[in-house]
Parts: structure tokens; C-alpha cells; sequence
């Protein structure tokens, strides 16, 4: 594994924005909530292999060996304060560790596969209500609002899967309708906007980096009509996934074969993936946070070789859990809704799904 070469220092950067050892707040509120997380992931573990009589025994297990290994971080806070970092996201990362550990590798996949193939079937409505706004300020404004009420698809935030479970016909429009209005809690919208605007001084991005989240709605209809309208400035995309699966997360395989029949229903995606103007690559994570020292070198290589010189990280785990306030050598656009009303109020924020719209050009 090696440091991106995005990072301007690589030993300096600290992907957390919390550290629960340092942090009596954040600690107070965090231990709780992942003990009842892993309550409902337990239950999803035992559901996902449910022809399986040992299934209950190993979710029970897993549980087990999970909540001890939280009782032990949360003991050695006191000795660990200022010493060691403790994010969520090593305890996000713990909850799949122990998953595989008993013999879970995927228990999201078949819900997965039901809202790729259900998002796949509304793209082409979706490509066609970008194309119909004539206005490119108002086109770019729908589709970073697109990205956002994508990524509110995520089983792993508690809020969303009791709407997701209570409701079934909750898509990307009621998503649209749900998100903070803005101005939102981090909006930096009208910057991002002024950038895409072209002159004499300010051309189209050569390369973009892509980290994105979950399967679905977020990735198909939230993220694609994104990286389509990048491609018809003439930006080259990587889009990185995980290389292992996490919750509802899409992985760099699974990507590989949405962009496939994708691509059936776009020309401009069809025209990019057949001529490696879009391409998908693992990001090195087994989690759903994304830590930059830890990506394969096929990927590191393909950064430089492509002179990146925009990246695009969506989501609570890889742009708000981790990576919110790092530096990168290049222009930086961070989108993520926030899906705990904690966590909103921590950031600042009075509402649940408050937004992020995070754009840093070169300083």
C-alpha cells in the first residue's frame, strides 16, 4: 500500500476529524451508538445467509467479539489520550473486520443487487432531466444536489435504513426533497461553480479522481450523471471504489460491471469506457472510510501518469468521518450528507441531512 500522491506532506496527514480518546463528547456519544450499530448489523449478518444453520450462531459471535473489542478502546481512553488517534472510523472498520472474521464477507450483497439493478432501470430519466436545463450554473447545481440525495442510500446510517425499511418507493426525488435547502451547513457551491465556468485562464480539469460510496441510487444516479458531465468537458475519470465489500458500499468489481450495462444506456459513457477515458480502480479499503497512505500502487501510478488535478471524495465515511479538513496538492471537491443529527450539531449544524459542499482549489 502507498500514500497518495495527492498529499502534499504524506507525514503529516491525519484522515480522522474526530479522536474519540481526546474527545469526552464525542466518546460519550459514539460508544452507544456503535453498540446499538452492531445490534442491527448482527441481524443483517444471520439474515444475508439465512440458509445457513450456523448464520445465527456466528452473527451472535460476532456481536460478542465486537462489543468487546469496543469495551476495550473505550477503557484505554485515559491512557491513550493524546498519545494514539481513535476515529470512527476504526471502529467502522472494526465491524467488518469482525463480519469476515466469522465467516460474513458480503451480507449487503443481495440488497445491493436489488437497488443497482432498480437505480440502472431510472438512469436514462435521469440523464435526460440533466439534459433538458439548458443553464450550465443551474445544470451543475442539479447534479452536485444529485450526488447528495444519492448518498442518503446508505444502510449504515441508522436515520436512512428506518426510512429505507418503513418506505420502499423512497427514490432519488424524495431524497432531492429531504436534503438541507441552502445555503447549507458547508457550502462552498458557488466557488465550485465559478471554477467550472471557462476562460482564456481557467480550462477543464485534465484528470479527476473519484472515491465514491454506496450502490444504488447513489452511485448510478447520483455519481454517473456527475463524472458524464465531466467527460463532456473532456476530464478524464478514475472512479475508485473498495476493493473489499463494506455495509451497502460498491465495490471496484461490482462498479466495473455496473459501467458495463451502464454504458448500454449513454452514449457519452459508452464512448468513455471504451476508449479507457473512464476507468475504474480499488481504492485499498476493506472500510468505509478511506485513508489515503493505504492505496494500491496501480492506483498511486495512475494519479500521476493522468496528472490529476481534481479530486472528488463523496460521503459520510471517506468525506466527513475521514478527510474533512486534509490538504491535498490538487483541487478538492468533498460532498456528504449528514445522516446523524449529532454530528450536525457538532459541525455547527440544527437539522438532520444537513450538507456538506466542500470545494478547496490550489492555495
Amino acid at each position: 500500500m502507498h500514500s497518495c500522491v495527492l498529499l502534499p506532506e504524506a507525514a503529516n496527514y491525519q484522515p480522522d476529524t474526530l479522536d474519540l480518546n481526546t474527545d469526552a463528547k464525542a466518546a460519550a456519544y459514539w460508544f452507544p451508538c456503535f453498540r446499538d450499530m452492531v445490534i442491527k448489523f448482527a441481524k443483517q449478518a444471520a439474515k444475508s445467509q439465512a440458509e445457513d444453520a450456523t448464520a445465527e450462531q456466528r452473527a451472535e459471535q460476532f456481536k460478542t467479539a465486537y462489543l468487546q473489542q469496543l469495551d476495550y478502546h473505550q477503557s484505554n481512553i485515559a491512557s491513550n489520550s493524546g498519545r494514539v488517534i481513535l476515529g470512527t472510523s476504526e471502529l467502522l472498520k472494526l465491524n467488518e473486520t469482525m463480519l469476515r472474521r466469522f465467516g460474513f464477507t458480503d451480507p449487503w450483497r443481495s440488497q445491493k443487487q436489488l437497488e443497482n439493478a432498480s437505480a440502472k432501470a431510472r438512469l436514462k430519466l435521469r440523464l435526460e432531466e440533466i439534459d433538458a436545463i439548458e443553464n450550465q450554473d443551474d445544470k451543475w447545481t442539479e447534479l452536485v444536489r444529485g450526488v447528495l440525495a444519492g448518498n442518503m442510500f446508505d444502510w449504515g446510517a441508522q436515520a436512512i435504513s428506518n426510512i429505507l425499511e418503513q418506505d420502499s418507493s423512497f427514490g432519488l426525488h424524495a431524497a432531492l426533497d429531504r436534503i438541507e435547502k441552502r445555503p447549507w451547513l458547508l457550502d462552498n457551491l458557488d466557488n465550485w461553480l465559478k471554477r467550472l465556468r471557462i476562460s482564456s485562464d481557467q480550462q477543464p480539469h485534465k484528470c479527476a479522481v473519484v472515491f465514491v460510496d454506496n450502490s444504488g441510487v447513489d452511485v448510478v444516479l447520483g455519481v454517473l450523471p456527475f463524472v458524464r458531465e465531466l467527460l463532456k468537458r473532456g476530464t478524464k475519470v478514475l472512479l475508485c471504489a473498495n476493493s473489499e465489500p463494506s455495509l451497502n458500499d460498491v465495490t471496484s468489481q461490482e462498479l466495473s460491471a455496473l459501467l458495463e450495462e451502464c454504458a448500454c444506456e449513454c452514449a457519452v459513457l459508452s464512448s468513455a469506457w471504451s476508449t479507457s477515458r473512464l476507468l475504474v480502480y480499488a481504492n485499498g479499503q476493506s472500510g468505509p472510510c478511506l485513508d489515503m497512505r493505504t492505496l494500491p500502487r496501480e492506483l498511486c501510478d495512475a494519479m500521476a501518469a493522468n496528472e490529476t488535478d481534481l479530486l472528488v471524495i463523496e460521503g459520510m465515511g471517506r468525506a466527513l468521518h475521514t478527510n474533512l479538513n486534509a490538504q491535498f496538492s490538487c483541487e478538492t471537491l468533498k460532498l456528504a450528507v449528514i445522516k446523524n443529527r449529532w454530528l450536525a450539531k457538532y459541525l455547527g449544524g440544527d437539522e438532520m441531512f444537513a450538507v456538506i459542499c466542500k470545494y478547496e482549489a490550489i492555495s
